[in-house]
């Protein structure tokens, strides 16, 4: 069994879509209409849909919570990549919670994707 996909409730599926495709090198793979479903992908054939609040499951994002309820995290293959990460993020004037720091045996730090997603950029010693 492997993970599949990840369904996040944000307000503005196009924006939110190109941050993930731009900062994080997600490929879109399906949009439905202007702003009513994406569906990214990364190399590893992991899929993050993008979508409104479905009231059957629940009807706020993260935005109308004003609260982040979790978060999702990139790992990279070197410490130096995540510094170039954050390098990249600064010049795009992304929201971010600091510098990378060491933080439980790894170099990272976290980002504030559009939708009020909690992103975590990390690095860890093999």
């Amino acid at each position: 069994m492997r993970l599949n996909h990840l369904d996040f409730y944000v307000p503005d599926i196009a924006a939110t879509a190109d941050f993930f495709i731009r900062h994080f090198g997600l490929r879109l793979k399906d949009m439905r209409g202007l702003n009513g479903l994406a569906i990214l992908e990364d190399d590893a054939g992991l899929e993050i849909v993008l979508s409104h609040a479905i009231a059957k499951f629940g009807t706020a994002d993260q935005v109308e919570l004003q609260r982040q309820t979790y978060h999702i995290g990139f790992i990279l293959p070197e410490r130096a990549d995540v510094d170039a990460v954050h390098a990249r993020l600064v010049a795009a004037g992304a929201d971010l919670s600091g510098p990378p720091a060491a933080i439980r045996g790894g170099w990272l730090f976290y980002c504030t994707a559009p939708g009020n997603i909690l992103v975590e950029i990390g690095w860890r010693p093999g």
